[in-house]
């Protein structure tokens, strides 16, 4: 089963037991699939689906400091569910170990040796860890590793 499916038949599902709030989030996401499905004129894969997540997510996590720096604790609260609700559509997550060592295979594969060969490094890490690490702490590490 593909996300795109998953996503919908928890939609259904959502729709069926009444959870009005699940049902909003997943709506919302359903729509800004087919609105880039639309733009682009394409069907999204898995891939593609989980980068829409990825930036639905990141749209939430800045809302979340502006609400927090606004003092909306009501606002937080939804928007921190909203988070978790999207987070259950990622693939597990990579920890710190695995990330480690995929960044120093990545370093080796492309024979980096200054923080000019970051690009190639982060393309390589970028295409196995989409979706399941952060790839702004991700690229951090990289600099760090290369002397940036």
């Amino acid at each position: 089963m593909s996300l795109k499916e998953r996503i919908t038949d928890e939609m259904k599902a959502a729709m069926r037991s009444g959870e009005k709030d699940r049902l909003g989030v997943i709506r919302m996401l359903t729509a800004a699939i087919k609105q880039r499905e639309v733009d682009e004129r394409i069907t999204l894969d898995d891939a593609q689906v989980i980068g829409v997540i990825e930036k639905m997510i990141k749209q939430r996590k800045e809302s979340l400091q502006q609400f927090k720096a606004g003092n909306r604790p009501d606002l937080v609260d939804k928007e921190s569910a909203e988070i978790a609700l999207l987070q259950t559509y990622l693939p597990t997550a990579l920890d710190e170990h695995e990330i480690e060592s995929l960044i120093s295979e990545a370093i080796a594969a492309t024979g980096a040796t200054g923080i000019k060969d970051m690009g190639k490094v982060m393309a390589l890490i970028k295409g196995k860890a989409q979706g399941r690490a952060d790839m702004a702490a991700v690229g951090a590490t990289i600099k760090a590793k290369l002397g940036g």
